[in-house]
């Protein structure tokens, strides 16, 4: 998604690429509340059960707590952003930020049957873009391009 902004960070009228994954989002926060459920569910139930094992309202808490935990690391699948700017690009992946200058990122790509874009950088590393996903389609289209046509104006 391409906007123009003039938040900080980018001087206003600055075309400013902003992307999320969206599939990815929707995904992950739905599995999350699913286990949410069933481990809140799973720990009533095991309090009325007759299973031979003792299970005590701290076994009830701690797999409500499993349940939470596992949860929130499913919807965080949903938290990459990509936000460039002339000067550089931001990559938010799932438990890093990392911000890279144009000159230090040789091209944009999205190589043939990968799940998501990536920055080709020097000395053959890459760095993923995991908020521009595969199955995002034409809105992954749309962020590549956007990030492209900011690495081409950099560069010149």
């Amino acid at each position: 998604m391409t906007e123009d902004t003039g938040s900080a960070g980018a001087a206003a009228g600055d075309d400013v690429v902003v992307a999320r994954p969206r599939r990815a989002a929707w995904m992950g926060g739905a599995l999350g509340l699913v286990l949410f459920a069933v481990f809140t569910v799973v720990a009533v139930l095991l309090s009325e059960s007759d299973t031979g094992a003792i299970f005590r309202l701290s076994d009830q808490i701690a797999m409500v707590g499993v349940g939470l935990i596992l949860g929130l690391t499913c919807a965080a699948f949903g938290s990459p952003k990509v936000r460039a700017d002339a000067r550089g690009i931001e990559v938010r992946n799932v438990l890093t930020t990392k911000r890279f200058a144009w000159d230090e990122v040789l091209s944009v790509s999205f190589p043939d049957g990968a799940s998501f874009a990536r920055l080709e950088l020097p000395d053959d590393e890459y760095y993923p873009l995991l908020a521009v996903q595969a199955v995002d389609r034409h809105r992954a289209v749309e962020a590549v391009r956007g990030l492209r046509r900011l690495h081409k104006q950099a560069r010149q």
